[in-house]
């Protein structure tokens, strides 16, 4: 029996900027960087998009992604868990 060797799951933290999408959501994770040359620290923002199988995730929450194998063309990551309600998640 042969021992697979599984990757190790990337996680990381983001924002909910779109969720217009049948259990996708875009998600907004920002990374601060210096830069190469001057070393002044550099806000970098990438967006992902993200399975969400309940569509529980809003506009504006913050939530935990996970990477996962590719589910369609451009989306390899699922929200794991939502860490804090936005304010229109609060009002709806």
């Amino acid at each position: 029996m042969t021992k697979v060797k599984r990757r190790r799951q990337r996680v990381t933290y983001g924002k909910v900027v779109k969720d217009k999408m049948e259990k996708t959501v875009v998600v907004a994770v920002t990374r601060f960087v210096p830069h190469p040359l001057y070393g002044k620290v550099v806000r970098l923002v990438s967006t992902l998009k993200a399975h969400d199988e309940k569509n529980e995730s809003k506009i504006g929450d913050r939530v935990k992604i996970v990477e996962t194998r590719p589910l369609s063309k451009d989306k390899h990551w699922r929200v794991a868990e939502v860490i804090e309600r936005g304010e229109k998640s609060q009002q709806a």
